[in-house]
C-alpha cells in the first residue's frame, strides 16, 4: 500500500520495470498513438497517484483539488482503456498486458508482480460483497480468466486463458486451467 512519497515512487518504478517502459516523457506518451504500453503506463501512473493522494488524505484545499483532478483523469483513462480497477488492489510491479475489459472488485487483494490480461474478471461471490479473492505474488492471469469468491491463490501460479477459478489453490507455482479450474503442476522441459 502506498503511504508515503517514497513508496509512491517505488511502486511507479516497479510498475515501469514490469511494463518494460524505457522512454516516458510526456511527448512520447501523447504523440505515439500506436504504442499501447504507453497508454497503459499512463493509466498506471494515475492509479498510483490516486492511491497516494487518497491514502495520505490531507485536509487542505490544494490537496483536495489534486485528488479531484487525479480521480477525474483516472476515470477518463479507465473508460478509454476499458479497465475497472479500484486503487489499492494491486501490489507493486503490476503489468497490464493489453487494453480491454478488466474488472477487479475493489476489495480484492493482489500481490506484487502480477501480470493481468484482457477480459479478466476478479469479483465477489454473488450476494456476498466481502467474499473476494486474495491472490499472491508473481501470478500470471491469462486472457478471459474469471476469479471469484472468498478464495486464495498462492504465489507463482499461472491462471490459464478462460479459466474459471472458484476454489483455493494453496500450493505455489501451480497451473490453473479449465472450467472450473483444476490445479496442476506445470510440465518442465
Amino acid at each position: 500500500m502506498i503511504n508515503s512519497k517514497d513508496s509512491y515512487k517505488h511502486f511507479l518504478s516497479e510498475d515501469k520495470k514490469a511494463l518494460n517502459i524505457v522512454e516516458t516523457n510526456k511527448i512520447s506518451i501523447s504523440l505515439n498513438p500506436y504504442n499501447i504500453d504507453l497508454e497503459i503506463w499512463r493509466f498506471q501512473i494515475q492509479l498510483r497517484k490516486c492511491e497516494y493522494l487518497y491514502n495520505l488524505n490531507k485536509k487542505n484545499i490544494l490537496w483536495k483539488l489534486k485528488k479531484f483532478f487525479a480521480a477525474r483523469l483516472f476515470k477518463k483513462l479507465s473508460c478509454k482503456l476499458g479497465f475497472t480497477i479500484d486503487p489499492n488492489c494491486f501490489g507493486e510491479g503490476l503489468r497490464i498486458a493489453h487494453r480491454g475489459t478488466i474488472v477487479v472488485n475493489g476489495r480484492a487483494r493482489i500481490g506484487t508482480n502480477c501480470t493481468i490480461n484482457a477480459c479478466v474478471n476478479i469479483g465477489a461471490t454473488p450476494g456476498f460483497d466481502d467474499a473476494v479473492p486474495t491472490i499472491g505474488n508473481n501470478v500470471y492471469i491469462g486472457p478471459g480468466a474469471k476469479i471469484y469468491g472468498k478464495i486464495y491463490i498462492a504465489d507463482g501460479c499461472i491462471i490459464g486463458a478462460n479459466a474459471v477459478v472458484n476454489k483455493d489453490c494453496l500450493e505455489t507455482n501451480m497451473l490453473l486451467i479449465g472450467i472450473p479450474a483444476i490445479a496442476r503442476k506445470p510440465k518442465s522441459n
